[in-house]
């Protein structure tokens, strides 16, 4: 397609953690698109960023900025997507959020391309949402283990990378560390608190030399928002409105990757064998399972990588249908900034 004839691309948040990733993907994705422009809150405006080896400016986020756009991957927050991503669409583009504000809208397909592509054409609001980044380091492997067994029952556990709560979550962690580097920190109740002082940024706890059980905002009965939102978003992806799923949410000391053990029960009996063959030829996944070899995914390894890894492929003890398995996935690119440009690209591939 001539350039001139091309669609063109806005990215709404250009300047935070999943636009700067964003930005790079568009550099090495096939090139589709004519125009990109990139546009992010007016503190930012006038910025030059680098995208397809050329330098952009940076327009403030506005309605005139929106205009003549064809499709607007939104990397802001809630409540931002929550205002702006309608006004894009009454202008015209075809949005792709990737906020939690339009994932429980059941007029708004939640897309992950590998698993539920078709979802692309039915978007009453114009708007198109990519799950979170926990929930898509899982869903491609669960959705090909479940087209072969069928899964009734879902126990997650999450290990999540600070980059998730945006640039103050992995300064914070940063910070942190260079405050507990070369003590003898954590060996007494409360060293490490002390030390951090009130420096715990967006995060309830220390998570230098730490792990914290929570992420996200509080919901009802204790539950946190990130767990409702691993459970929401794998009912709603799989089609699977009923499926019970348990999952405790956790912070890691890790800047980027979301790790998760998964204890997925099916229909049908389970072998390793097959289940190994489903997750090495499922795409955008790469099986890495050697124990005795010490092969198995974590975030030093996938970090800047675009696949998701799962390792620890074994059958439940006590349970034929079941399997466990640990999973990898850079929160920062499938879990957020990939998801979205895949999502962008099944749209204008509909209109060739």
């Amino acid at each position: 397609m001539p350039a001139s004839q091309r669609p063109t691309l806005a990215v709404v948040g250009a300047t935070g953690a999943v636009g700067t990733v964003l930005l790079q993907i568009l550099s090495h994705r096939a090139d589709i698109w004519g125009e990109i422009r990139l546009v992010a809150s007016p503190r930012s405006a006038g910025r030059k960023l680098a995208v397809r080896g050329e330098e952009v400016e940076v327009a403030a986020l506005s309605e005139d900025a929106l205009d003549g756009v064809d499709l607007a991957l939104f990397a802001v927050p809630d409540e931002v997507a929550a205002r702006w991503a309608p006004v894009a669409v009454a202008r015209g583009a075809v949005v792709v959020d990737t906020s939690a504000a339009f994932r429980a809208d059941p007029e708004v397909p939640l897309v992950v391309p590998e698993v539920n592509p078709h979802a692309v054409r039915m978007r009453p609001r114009g708007i198109l949402a990519g799950p979170d980044g926990t929930t898509l380091t899982m869903i491609v492997t669960l959705g090909a283990l479940h087209a072969e067994f069928g899964l009734r029952e879902l126990v997650v556990s999450s290990y999540q990378a600070v980059s998730g709560a945006g640039r103050d979550g992995v300064g914070t962690l940063r910070r942190q560390l260079s405050l507990v580097a070369g003590t003898q920190l954590g060996t007494s109740p409360g060293d490490v608190r002390r030390a951090v002082g009130d420096g715990t940024g967006p995060f309830p706890e220390p998570v230098a030399l730490n792990v914290v059980p929570w992420a996200g905002s509080l919901r009802a009965d204790g539950w946190s928002s990130d767990e409702m939102a691993v459970r929401d978003g794998t009912r709603k992806v799989l089609g699977l409105p009923a499926l019970p799923v348990a999952v405790t949410c956790v912070r890691v000391p890790v800047v980027t990757v979301h790790s998760l053990t998964v204890h997925a029960r099916f229909q049908d009996e389970v072998t390793v064998g097959r289940a190994r063959e489903i997750i090495a030829t499922a795409p955008g996944v790469v099986l890495c399972d050697d124990p005795e070899a010490g092969e198995f995914p974590t975030p030093a390894d996938v970090v800047g990588t675009d696949p998701t890894w799962v390792g620890r492929v074994r059958r439940a003890l006590d349970d034929p249908t079941a399997l466990e398995l640990f999973a990898c996935g850079d929160n920062l690119r499938k879990g957020a900034a990939l998801n979205a440009a895949q999502i962008a690209e099944l749209v204008v591939a509909e209109r060739q």
